[in-house]
């Protein structure tokens, strides 16, 4: 018949976009639409008549009374939580009036699920034995909430204890995630709240507290539970199917040297289950062989749903104290307020050990571009003669995407790490927040040297050598930070669980592979400048012609262009010297010549011989 199902689908339907009003509304309708299949309805402008009790007969013919009896109950449900949610939206006390309508409500509510458990008991319903404890759960689900706005604690806190003792061991039947947030949101605050009111420490689980407040003078409830599962209300198991034994749970928690004690037994709880999953984490990781990054990633989901669930429950019992009035400067406060921050430094820290297995071997830091998903030839095959393919080189796009990939890896990293810098008692912690400074700047260089690459892709050069040489500023500044190493090492992140802590090797190792790659980038700059300074010359001698150009040993040889044709005006710089011997070679238009001369004495050729004129003894 699946009642819970039901139930929990109508209202998270009906609350997902909508209040207790939408929800009441809701099911005044599905109300008279099972009237109507059940043809009991009254008709319109009829008269009405008062419609006899649903009978075990009339359930095993159709199931469809199981629905009128569960919509009953539920509407008178929805109106009185309507009413509750409308006088807390107000901010006023729920007066006497409003409180006797509320309880009314809740009674009728209470009234038509107990009527649902007698019809279902009965054998002529056909029902099977779950769905007469999911009846009795629900019934005493309903109850409770009737007692609990009654006041009266003890037989509210005895209602919730049975709605969750039935619940935890139909969870054991294979339906844990129906009844988790049942269980989560409703029934355990309303049992703490109780219990609280009963003087009950809240060091004692919600577990406990429901086992011995259980009623075990119903034998046949008794059995019945103990049919589903033997250990929920087993002598000495204080924790039953959630957890450890309450003996074995740790009382205190120890986080940068300083211990505190812890205040509420869920968070005992949640960090002993942490504790549990680090080491099955270790245990998994020492026997992962040849494992892809995201099969490796896939073993820290335990480790954070349990830190997860020490988060949650430490911040539900800060907000317990704060709805009773305790003040900030109380020694339990701040108690919680140091456990916060351990619980929350620790949930963060595996989350950035995540990443990095996913950014791959050295954080992301050589240039690989694998396929994650890509299974791996097995040796046995190789042995058997098969030849290995060569992985094909990826394409620029799929680079790119590897790299993008990788960037919100390191995006998500430095989010994390600035989040922690925000926990209480962080700032004032030196040692620490130097420590977080150094991750923070290996994790940016990370970045950096990533979005280098792509530009280096993207044949962009200069960009990229600038983002390195940020990256390599970056590193320097972490290595200072992080002079000291934690633990870990580079060699053995894939048999131990990676977390926030950043090893010297893995800083150091990333500080070399930068120097490295600044230099090879400047020279690939440099040569790609003077590549680009030839070119352009080249460019320009090409389209002057070859004859112009003979002392020089052509690169490029444009044919097209051996002489200029037909030749053009130019001027072509000449020496006096070779004008003042053409002049006298050459017969010029208008040249007069010089009158020879008779031939006389020797002495009076002499005397009678001009005197050289003009430049180096040449004259006119």
């Amino acid at each position: 018949m699946d009642i819970t199902s039901y139930i929990v689908q109508g209202r998270d339907q009906a609350l997902l976009y909508g209040d207790y009003n939408t929800y009441h509304d809701q099911l005044a309708k599905r109300l008279l639409s099972s009237r109507k299949k059940l043809g009991i309805a009254t008709k319109n402008r009829g008269k009405f008549q008062k419609k006899e009790k649903v009978a075990a007969g009339d359930v095993s013919s159709n199931n469809e009374y199981v629905h009128l009896l569960l919509l009953t109950s539920e509407r008178a449900w929805a109106q009185a939580m309507s009413f509750k949610a409308s006088s807390s939206s107000a901010q006023k006390d729920i007066s006497g009036r409003t409180r006797s309508h509320i309880v009314s409500r809740l009674n009728k509510a209470s009234q038509a699920a107990h009527h649902l458990v007698e019809t279902l008991s009965d054998a002529a319903s056909g029902a099977s034995a779950n769905d007469v404890l999911e009846a009795k759960a629900y019934a005493a689900l309903i109850r409770g909430a009737m007692l609990f706005e009654k006041h009266n604690w003890e037989l509210c806190l005895q209602s919730y204890s049975v709605s969750r003792v039935i619940y935890s061991a139909l969870a054991s039947t294979g339906k844990g995630d129906l009844f988790k947030d049942l269980l989560s949101e409703t029934i355990d605050p309303s049992i703490r709240y109780a219990a609280y009111r009963l003087k009950t420490p809240r060091t004692v689980p919600i577990a406990s507290i429901a086992k011995q407040s259980f009623p075990r003078s119903d034998n046949a409830l008794v059995n019945e539970i103990t049919r589903l599962d033997p250990s929920i209300l087993a002598v000495g198991d204080d924790a039953s199917k959630f957890g450890d034994a309450a003996e074995n749970a740790p009382r205190t928690i120890t986080w940068r040297s300083r211990e505190v004690q812890i205040e509420d037994a869920q968070i005992s709880l949640a960090w002993a289950s942490v504790k549990t999953a680090k080491t099955n984490l270790a245990d998994n990781l020492a026997q992962v062989q040849d494992k892809q990054p995201y099969e490796i990633a896939a073993q820290y989901d335990e480790v954070l749903m349990a830190t997860q669930d020490a988060v949650d429950a430490t911040k539900q019992a800060m907000d317990e104290l704060k709805a009773e009035g305790v003040a900030q400067s109380d020694p339990r406060m701040q108690r919680l307020q140091m456990t916060r921050t351990a619980v929350n430094y620790e949930m963060i820290s595996w989350r950035i050990g995540r990443n990095r297995i996913l950014t791959g071997d050295n954080d992301g830091g050589p240039e690989e571009y694998k396929a994650s998903r890509r299974r791996k030839v097995k040796a046995s095959k190789a042995a058997e003669g098969t030849v290995k393919k060569e992985q094909r080189e990826l394409p620029p796009s799929k680079k790119l995407a590897k790299l993008k990939e990788k960037v919100a890896l390191y995006d998500g990293t430095l989010q994390n790490v600035l989040s922690i810098k925000e926990l209480p008692g962080v700032a004032a912690d030196e040692a620490l927040a130097k420590k977080l400074n150094g991750y923070e700047h290996y994790f940016g260089a990370l970045k950096a040297l990533s979005i280098a690459r792509s530009h280096a892709i993207t044949k962009n050069a200069a960009n990229a050598l600038a983002l390195i040489n940020h990256a390599n500023s970056l590193i320097q500044e972490a290595s200072v930070n992080l002079s000291h190493g934690d633990d870990g090492d580079i060699s053995q992140q894939q048999t131990s669980p990676l977390s926030i802590d950043v090893a010297a090797e893995a800083v150091s190792f990333l500080s070399s592979l930068l120097d490295g790659e600044l230099q090879r980038y400047r020279a690939i700059v440099h040569m790609r400048n003077l590549r680009d300074t030839e070119l352009e010359a080249d460019k320009g001698d090409f389209d002057s012609p070859l004859v112009s150009k003979l002392h020089v040993y052509p690169r490029r040889v444009n044919l097209r262009k051996i002489v200029e044709f037909p030749p053009k005006m130019e001027l072509i710089p000449v020496k006096p010297i070779f004008l003042d011997v053409a002049w006298n070679y050459i017969d010029y238009p208008g040249k007069t010549h010089a009158p020879t001369t008779t031939p006389g004495p020797v002495g009076a050729a002499k005397e009678e011989q001009p005197k050289k004129k003009g430049w180096f003894g040449f004259g006119r």
